[in-house]
């Protein structure tokens, strides 16, 4: 497999920035540095940790939510160091009826098991609900998944819909427009109708934001509901001849185009 590279207390973890600002160190809890590094999922990390496995500067540390100095703090666990490993970025092309977690109490199929020959943890950029398929990034690059994901730098996301009814022009332009939801007013959506089949319409939706199940919520705000639904790209990244249930890794001008896509003016390094 190819690979990319790329003091506040814990007594009041409330207190602490999950960011941190210039000037500021870096702070992560241990066990998303555990996780990070790309030896386990958080569950897997907050296990070891509770297991007295992992240890800080020489001290074992039995708190998973312990917050860490990356500049200056040394985690081990079992006696090895804790470094962040080769950076991966995969597109995989995830098959409705796929959980994006780990592990599923119901026993439901998970992407993880899509991933054959993955040998590093990786975690999904963002997330699609059960019955949602298409384009999804996977990454152990926290930085990478914050530029994707986060609403302020609109990176944009495309998706094919299928209404369960047949939608009128006025109720494609109150989502250009921006509809009414409980967590507020969404952001105008770029509207790309493409046909009327019976009582269903197609169309595509770009948006640049990503709230949990946003675009069932839209369409339910416009009296009407999602029959089918496919990311079909990420900015200018596309599905493009990927099978369904597959993954590839991304190659070097496609981060660097989505770097370009959320403005970061730095391109990622690659060893290719």
């Amino acid at each position: 497999m190819k690979r990319l590279k790329y003091h506040k207390d814990r007594r009041n973890p409330a207190a602490a920035p999950k960011h941190a600002k210039p000037g500021q160190r870096p702070l992560k809890t241990l066990e998303r540095v555990i996780s990070k590094a790309g030896l386990g999922s958080r569950t897997d990390a907050c296990s070891w940790i509770g297991a007295g496995r992992v240890k800080v500067n020489g001290k074992i540390i039995s708190d998973s939510n312990h917050w860490v100095d990356l500049e200056h703090d040394r985690v081990t666990m079992d006696g090895k160091p804790v470094a962040a490993g080769e950076k991966y970025y995969l597109l995989l092309y995830k098959p409705k009826g796929y959980l994006t977690t780990a592990r599923d109490p119901e026993g439901r199929p998970t992407i993880y098991q899509l991933l054959t020959g993955v040998s590093q943890w990786v975690f999904p950029v963002g997330r699609l609900d059960l019955d949602t398929s298409g384009l999804l990034l996977l990454t152990n690059d926290s930085q990478f998944a914050e530029r994707i994901t986060n609403p302020a730098f609109k990176v944009p996301k495309t998706y094919l819909v299928k209404s369960q009814t047949r939608l009128s022009s006025e109720q494609l332009d109150r989502l250009r427009q921006g509809v009414q939801l409980k967590d507020g007013l969404t952001r105008p959506a770029q509207i790309d109708w493409l046909r009327d089949a019976g009582n269903h319409t197609f169309f595509e939706i770009t948006i640049t934001e990503g709230r949990n199940r946003q675009i069932r919520r839209m369409l339910e705000a416009i009296e009407s509901k999602v029959s089918k639904l496919v990311r079909i790209a990420i900015g200018p990244l596309a599905i493009g001849t990927l099978q369904i249930g597959h993954w590839r890794e991304l190659t070097p001008a496609e981060l660097r185009l989505l770097d370009h896509t959320a403005g970061c003016p730095q391109p990622i390094e690659s060893t290719l």
